[in-house]
């Protein structure tokens, strides 16, 4: 599937639903299936609407869909969007976890929700604007996900807790495409959101900082810095808002850099060390909850191999050579070829890939 020909031939008009988020690469993406031959509808998802944060994206995306002709259906996801995404992020971070919840809505959201009723309105196919690839056979069975072309914009980090048997019917069709390609297709055919800025961080906070957004639902209260020998150095806003690995945001009064390496939040304290300092690399990690998008590999791993992989433990990071096999416990262990800077954070997502860039699955850090 070529997703440049403008002949309408390929999707030979077949029902799809793009989720439509109100930006460029959706608009593009459901512009490219037209282009393809599909039966393109577009929806758009009501997620959690702090200050009316959406009402724009929403006008944006329903001119898209008046531009370029398809059905526009709005769903109305805004309870579920806090239950499971916004308080899964609350709850990580009262236990001390740094959740991602961009992991989490593309699960119970994009691919878990608006999937389940797609296939109910009868659409046989979800689409997307995200930034990856998926091989099919030549009979269209699903091979595996695979990194985007863009490598900057690659977003499969974000897309490993989708289940496997999801990718059957879903589409990428900006995989095989760069970001300026995406913008040059989006003023050619011209879109209303060809010029508009990707957005930054999380919608659903609206005008309110990430930081502020914890304080207005976490209780947390002032406390002490102190060094890895016992030295009180600064003053944090609350325990529970900071990340291991983390650099700023916090009073320093020794007048070095620190990075946070512990948190403590029955005692409301902060540990750090410099930034050269050896205890802030790492060499295992354990894994929880853990997703397979190839079902050899845990096939290997239940049978106690040790498989050789590539991984990040961040999103945008450098690919780290690795190996994953199951612990004395069962329990999911990863360890790097050689000891990786950044201490990874407990809630933060570690995502494993082989060959050509496939992912091969993912798992939450403990």
């Amino acid at each position: 599937m070529s997703f440049f020909s403008k002949k309408k031939t390929e999707g030979a008009g077949e029902k799809i639903l793009v989720a439509l988020s109100g930006g460029v690469d959706s608009s593009v993406a459901a512009l490219l299936l037209q282009r393809e031959g599909y039966d393109v509808s577009a929806g758009f998802i009501r997620g959690y609407n702090v200050d009316g944060c959406q009402d724009r994206d929403l006008e944006d995306a329903r001119a898209v869909a008046q531009k370029i002709g398809i059905p526009f259906y709005v769903f109305d996801f805004e309870e579920e969007y806090k239950k499971r995404v916004v308080d899964y992020m609350l709850d990580g971070y009262r236990a001390g976890a740094t959740p991602n919840p961009d992991v989490m809505c593309n699960r119970e959201i994009k691919f878990g929700l608006l999937y389940d009723e797609a296939m109910r309105l009868g659409f046989l196919r979800v689409a997307s604007g995200h930034y990856a690839r998926i091989k099919r056979t030549r009979g269209g069975k699903f091979i595996g996900v695979y990194a985007a072309r863009d490598t900057e914009k690659d977003q499969t980090y974000f897309l490993w807790d989708v289940p496997s048997d999801r990718y059957e019917n879903i589409l990428f069709p900006l995989g095989v495409l760069k970001k300026p390609q995406v913008r040059a297709i989006a003023r050619d055919a011209g879109l209303p959101t060809a010029d508009k800025k990707d957005s930054q961080g999380v919608c659903f906070l609206g005008k309110f900082k990430f930081d502020e957004f914890l304080k207005e639902h976490i209780a947390v209260e002032p406390g002490s810095i102190y060094d890895a020998g016992g030295k009180k150095v600064g003053t944090h806003d609350g325990a529970a808002l900071y990340t291991i690995g983390q650099k700023h945001g916090f009073i320093n009064t020794a007048g070095r850099a620190y990075t946070v390496i512990e948190k403590n939040l029955s005692a409301n304290t902060l540990t750090v060390v410099y930034d050269d300092d050896p205890r802030l690399y790492t060499k295992e990690i354990i894994l929880a909850q853990e997703n397979f998008l190839d079902q050899k590999v845990e096939q290997k791993l239940a049978a106690g191999k040790t498989i050789p992989v590539w991984v990040r433990t961040r999103y945008r990071q450098p690919l780290m050579p690795a190996r994953i096999a199951r612990n004395a416990q069962g329990a999911l262990r990863l360890t790097f070829r050689h000891p990786e800077r950044a201490f990874p954070a407990s809630g933060q997502s570690a995502v494993w890939y082989g060959r050509w860039g496939k992912m091969l699955g993912g798992g939450i850090i403990v």
